[in-house]
C-alpha cells in the first residue's frame, strides 16, 4: 500500500483511534527548543512514548494565543537561530524513520507570508507535514486556504468557548482534518476549563460537523487528560512538555543530563491514562 499524506494521514490516525476504543494524544513541542539535537530527538521519540499526533510548533517573535512557557520556548529556538527551513528540514528528517505519525505545523501567518504562501504550503507538502493550525487566520482569509487543499492538506481551525452558534457553522464548513476546540478564554497553559463546560461545547460543535474534535489550552495533567478524553476524539497537550523542557535547563541555558527521557515519561505518563 502507498504511503498515506496530509489529510489521509490524519483520516487513518482516527479511524484507527476509534476502532481502538481509544482516545488520542496530540503532542505540541516548538520546534528547535531547547536546541536543534535536543528538539529532533523528543520529536523522533514521541510516537513510541504515545503520541497520536504531533503538534510543532513553528518559532515565532510574538505568538499571541500562547502563555509564557511556549512564548519563552519559541524564543529559545529563535535565540539559537531557527528559521521556518529549520521547522521544515526537522519535519524531513523525522519523516525517514516515521511515514504514519501526522504532523500538524502550528503557528502565525506573519512568517508564513514572509516566506511566500504557495512555496511554504509546497515545501511543507514535501517535507511531509500533513496540516496547519494558523492561530490568527480566520476562515474568511481564504489566500492560504486554497493551496492547502490543492496540496491535499488539512486546514485545522479553532472553536473558542467565545465562538457564537452563528458562527460555529462558518469555520467547520473550511475545517478538515479535525476540529480544535480551545477549552479555555485565554493563553495557553493557564487556566482549566470544567468538564461539563467542554461536554456542552462539544456536543453544540457536533451538530455542524462529522470532523474529529480535538480538546487543547488547559490540560496538563493525566487526570485532566482522561476526564477530557471522555468528550473528545482527542486531547492537545503542550505547555506541560514545554515546562519540562524548561525545567531541565541550568541558569545558562544548557541542558540537564535527563531532558528527554523527563519529557518522553511525561508523555507516556498522559498517553497511558487516556488508553485506560
Amino acid at each position: 500500500m502507498a504511503n498515506l499524506t496530509g489529510t489521509k494521514r490524519i483520516e487513518k490516525r482516527f479511524k484507527d483511534l476509534k476502532k481502538a476504543g481509544r482516545t488520542g494524544l496530540v503532542t505540541f513541542i516548538t520546534a528547535g527548543d531547547p536546541n536543534n539535537v535536543t528538539s529532533n530527538e523528543i520529536l523522533k521519540k514521541l510516537p513510541g512514548s504515545g503520541a497520536d499526533i504531533i503538534e510543532l510548533g513553528m518559532p515565532f517573535s510574538d505568538p499571541m494565543a500562547d502563555g509564557p512557557a511556549i512564548q519563552a520556548s519559541s524564543l529559545r529556538s529563535l535565540n539559537n537561530g531557527n528559521l521556518m527551513l529549520t521547522t521544515l528540514e526537522m519535519v524531513s528528517d523525522f519523516r525517514k524513520v516515521d511515514k504514519d505519525t501526522p504532523i500538524i505545523l502550528m503557528g502565525y501567518f506573519n512568517p508564513i507570508y514572509l516566506y511566500g504562501i504557495t512555496n511554504f504550503v509546497t515545501d511543507a507538502a514535501k517535507s511531509g507535514v500533513d496540516g496547519f493550525i494558523i492561530v490568527d487566520l480566520p476562515p474568511e482569509e481564504s489566500e492560504m486556504r486554497e493551496p492547502v487543499k490543492k496540496a491535499g492538506l488539512s486546514f485545522i481551525y479553532l472553536i473558542a468557548p467565545t465562538t457564537d452558534s452563528l458562527r460555529i457553522p462558518i469555520i467547520t464548513e473550511h475545517a478538515s482534518g479535525f476540529i480544535y476546540y480551545v477549552s479555555v478564554t485565554g493563553i495557553t497553559g493557564t487556566t482549566s476549563a470544567a468538564s461539563g463546560d467542554i461536554a456542552t461545547a462539544i456536543k453544540k460543535i457536533r451538530c455542524h460537523t462529522d470532523l474529529p474534535i480535538a480538546v487543547g489550552f488547559g490540560i496538563s495533567t493525566r487526570k485532566k487528560a482522561r476526564e477530557i478524553g471522555n468528550y473528545a476524539e482527542a486531547v492537545v497537550v503542550g505547555s506541560a512538555f514545554v515546562n519540562k523542557i524548561s525545567e531541565n535547563l541550568n541558569e545558562d541555558g544548557t541542558i540537564k543530563d535527563g531532558c528527554v527521557v523527563s519529557v518522553l515519561d511525561l508523555v507516556r505518563d498522559i498517553a497511558d491514562g487516556l488508553s485506560q
